[in-house]
């Protein structure tokens, strides 16, 4: 078995832990780093259940990045790495007009070099954690995602906006370039060619370019509440919310293992991954439904 395949099957015979369940809660890190609530955690109810929302909560700074922001999404993607009770994540801002301006300008002015080299190490590091939580995470453009906000919205499964929602990796403007994984998401979610024009002129896309391009999978029109791809975000998640919690998963990990890699590779790690819902309840379940007529209860077992 290859290195990647190994790999693939350490990841997915991972066993998930649940987590306490509450309707909204934050994290606490150093004062001198933030104040504890730049990223509320909220697990809606009722039919929404199994839907997780982490709110970007840094008003003043446009949600900017800083040390203290990113060390809590740290934190808080760690545990919800292993919920079981989290069957889609859905990213959002709770300051309206902006998602993410990027890194945090005037903290990283004061930065040395070394500094500076160290915060951009853990920034990727974070969104490598977003781009590899096990479940569907759906990004919800509702106002400005620059630099490295956008970069946070590529680590993303799926992507909505407004369609007055502005989006660019405008890095080459400040005489550096995205740092974040940007270079390298941006080319295999789009082609090289349009990467490499839109980074090169730092161009800024309202949401109806960004959805023509297939930067965005949908636009909508904002709203009078200013959360017009929240709610389209929401929806598509009580889409998925139905089907079978382990399968999703398995889906994600093949789709996004299998394409780093040849064809015939990719064929091999599908057959991993299928090989894991084959003992499952769930897998059960859903048969057992199809006779009776009715809708299964996946429990994500």
């Amino acid at each position: 078995m290859s290195l990647l395949l190994q790999h693939a099957a350490k990841l997915i015979t991972r066993r998930a832990l649940p987590l306490k369940t509450a309707s909204r809660c934050c994290y606490s890190i150093d004062a001198e780093l933030g104040d504890g609530t730049e990223v509320l955690v909220e697990r809606l109810q009722g039919k929404q259940q199994g839907i997780t929302v982490l709110g970007l909560n840094r008003p003043a700074a446009k949600n900017a990045f800083s040390r203290g922001m990113v060390n809590t999404f740290t934190d808080i993607l760690q545990d919800i790495k292993r919920d079981n009770g989290s069957r889609v994540v859905v990213l959002r801002s709770l300051t309206p007009g902006i998602f993410c301006a990027g890194a945090d300008l005037k903290e990283r002015k004061g930065m040395t070099a070394e500094e500076t080299k160290e915060f951009v190490t853990q920034l990727r590091s974070l969104l490598i954690s977003i781009e590899q939580l096990p479940m569907p995470v759906i990004a919800a453009l509702d106002g400005a995602a620059l630099g490295g906000g956008l970069e946070m919205a590529l680590a993303c499964d799926i992507r909505t906006a407004a369609s007055n929602a502005k989006m660019g990796l405008v890095e080459t403007r400040l005489a550096i370039i995205p740092g974040a994984g940007g270079t390298q998401r941006l080319p295999r979610i789009l082609s090289p060619a349009l990467a490499k024009e839109l980074i090169f002129t730092a161009r800024v896309l309202d949401g109806a370019e960004a959805k023509q391009l297939g930067l965005v999978n949908h636009v909508v029109q904002q709203n009078d509440t200013k959360d017009a791809a929240y709610q389209q975000a929401v929806k598509l998640a009580e889409e998925i919310l139905p089907n079978g919690p382990v399968g999703v998963r398995m889906a994600k990990l093949a789709i996004d293992k299998g394409m780093q890699v040849d064809l015939s590779t990719g064929y091999s790690i599908e057959e991993v991954c299928y090989a894991q819902v084959i003992p499952t309840k769930d897998r059960l379940e859903g048969l057992a439904a199809f006779a009776e007529k009715r809708k299964p209860v996946y429990k994500g077992e």
